[in-house]
């Protein structure tokens, strides 16, 4: 069952959210710089692994970051929120567009 929460961690006043299989590993991940709320992440786990056997990882990673690796039941420090899908969807798509609209246009 896919599960969503958000984590705030206080040390960096970033907003962590991930959506997670039901293992407790991260599908999508999005941070938010609390300031704002400045997209400065929004990966995707099968979109990396694609990048990664296309050899476009450090460019996907530059624009979008990556995903924690460990599940959540290994984390330390944190205490997850939970959200609804639609909840995260929303924060999602937000901080896509905002990553995608601030990366350079290319010459047509």
């Amino acid at each position: 069952m896919t599960r969503w929460v958000r984590c705030f961690w206080d040390e960096e006043a970033v907003w962590f959210y991930f959506e997670l299989d039901t293992d407790g590993y991260v599908i999508r991940q999005v941070e938010l710089q609390e300031l704002g709320s400045k997209a400065l992440a929004a990966a995707s786990l099968v979109e990396g692994q694609e990048a990664q056997g296309a050899g476009r990882l450090s460019e996907y990673e530059s624009v979008y970051g990556l995903t924690a690796e460990p599940p959540i039941s290994e984390w330390e420090g944190h205490d997850p929120q939970w959200l609804s899908a639609n909840e995260f969807e929303i924060v999602w798509s937000t901080a896509r567009r905002q990553l995608q609209d601030s990366q350079p246009r290319r010459p047509s």
